[in-house]
């Protein structure tokens, strides 16, 4: 078993958790920058979503 496949399993039926801590770190990102990068963070997390959408 490869290192993806494991990384996968961990993840997996963890996919609300994920998402959770996904937002909390773009909050935090936006907290500390003020904001100044809204508009990127909100693109890096949608592709984030998107990618672990794949996997359920």
């Amino acid at each position: 078993m490869g290192l993806a496949d494991q990384l996968s399993d961990a993840l997996s039926g963890h996919a609300d958790e994920i998402k959770a801590g996904i937002e909390k770190a773009g909050d935090l990102v936006d907290e500390k920058t003020g904001g100044k990068f809204a508009s990127q963070v909100d693109q890096v997390q949608e592709k984030l979503e998107g990618l672990l959408g794949k996997k359920d």
